[in-house]
């Protein structure tokens, strides 16, 4: 979103990124500028997730504008402190009055920068607040969900369009204590990593108990395995993000529970620095994980690559599930 390190005027992944066509680590003759705008849309995709504390507004309505792709828009809501005030150590504290108020203010900060911005499809509060990292909402659940059906409520007074307002919630945990302090609260996002079946009875789950339309707001898998080969475990990361958009689609209206929207895949491209060495792609395993190999390689959920990183932040090598969820895309 900000990042131009070949000085050009350019955001960097959105115009200068190219393909790595024979994975050879360098850019031929042939592999020109592509950018991740035109990766996406050749892909098929139509929204992208962010969070409005680092976006681009003129990014994102050139991605809209030219490119037809929307935007989820979310605040983080206290989640690892952002935009509470709170310090890490202590953690954001949703009975805190001021911590509230600070909440409020940076919600009121992304409606009003992008309230009349048609690229936004819907406003979506937290990612996995509910887990209690660096926040209270795991100890104080109550007091949570109050809190996100005061800023949803908040957020409709502000937003003259009115669009759909969604919770990024970690699985189901407190779904129900959700479903009673949440009637605001129009979408019940989820991020969800269940396996390679899809999402189970999580949508009867959310049916019966909260009534709420789902979107998945988060779903993924490492393209890498110890005990597989490269190319075995990205056919594996393929299976597994088609199983759970088939799954999906198999509960949109009209089919199983009807209650699915849609689903976001996580992620475009490898993070190098989630396991907090930067200069170096990861393969130790981090923990347990519904995934081929029973881990979690967090360095390695990229529909897209970085190959060896000597062409970061511009090289894509994309992957088999690239192209199957093209297929599955754009029919």
């Amino acid at each position: 979103m900000q990042a131009d390190y070949n000085n050009n005027k350019k955001i960097d992944g959105p115009y200068d990124s190219w393909i790595d066509e024979d994975k050879n680590n360098r850019q031929d003759k042939n592999e020109g500028p592509t950018g991740d705008f035109r990766i996406l849309w050749q892909m098929g995709a139509n929204t992208i997730r962010v969070y409005h504390h680092a976006s681009n507004k003129p990014l994102l309505k050139d991605l809209y504008e030219n490119y037809g792709i929307m935007t989820l828009m979310g605040d983080f809501l206290g989640a690892y402190t952002v935009g509470s005030g709170a310090s890490w150590y202590k953690g954001t504290d949703y009975s805190n009055p001021i911590h509230q108020e600070n909440m409020l203010k940076s919600v009121k900060g992304m409606v009003g920068e992008y309230k009349n911005e048609p690229c936004i499809l819907m406003w979506v509060l937290g990612n996995e607040n509910n887990y209690g990292v660096a926040n209270n909402a795991k100890k104080d659940p109550e007091s949570y969900y109050k809190f996100v059906n005061r800023a949803a409520k908040y957020i409709k007074e502000l937003d003259p369009y009115k669009r759909p307002v969604a919770i990024c919630n970690g699985e189901v945990l407190f779904l129900d204590i959700f479903a009673k302090n949440c009637p605001d609260v129009d979408v019940f996002g989820v991020n969800a990593y269940r396996g390679n079946y899809g999402f189970g009875h999580l949508w009867k789950c959310v049916k019966e108990e909260a009534d709420k339309p789902v979107i998945i707001t988060e779903y993924g898998c490492p393209a890498y395995s110890n005990i597989y080969s490269r190319q075995e475990a990205e056919e594996k990361q393929a299976r597994y993000l088609k199983n759970c958009w088939l799954d999906i689609m198999g509960n949109a209206d009209g089919y199983g529970e009807g209650n699915a929207l849609g689903g976001v895949i996580f992620e475009f491209v490898d993070e190098w620095w989630k396991a907090y060495e930067p200069a170096l792609h990861d393969v130790h395993t981090q923990w347990p994980g519904p995934f081929p190999d029973g881990w979690v390689y967090e360095e390695w959920y990229g529909i897209c690559g970085q190959g060896d990183g000597t062409s970061s932040p511009y090289l894509r090598q994309l992957r088999k599930s690239y192209f199957v969820m093209k297929e599955l895309w754009k029919g």
